[in-house]
């Protein structure tokens, strides 16, 4: 059986913890931060685990992880 691929998009953006949960970024922290507010930033900056209804679509991508 040949080897799976990794989606490379995908494993820059997730990360696993020990409790086979994915951690991710919040979005909009990218551009346009003179407008936000500083609490408004400070929260963004926090990471967060993958709603459980994503994690089979992001196991999918992530085969050996």
């Amino acid at each position: 059986m040949p080897k799976l691929k990794t989606r490379k998009s995908a494993s820059k953006r997730y990360k696993i913890t020990g409790n086979n949960l994915f951690l991710r970024r919040h979005a909009y922290k990218g551009h346009l931060l003179m407008k936000k507010s500083n609490r408004q930033k400070r929260k963004l900056s926090q990471v967060l685990c993958v709603n459980i209804n994503d994690t089979n679509a992001i196991k999918l991508m992530l085969p050996y992880y």
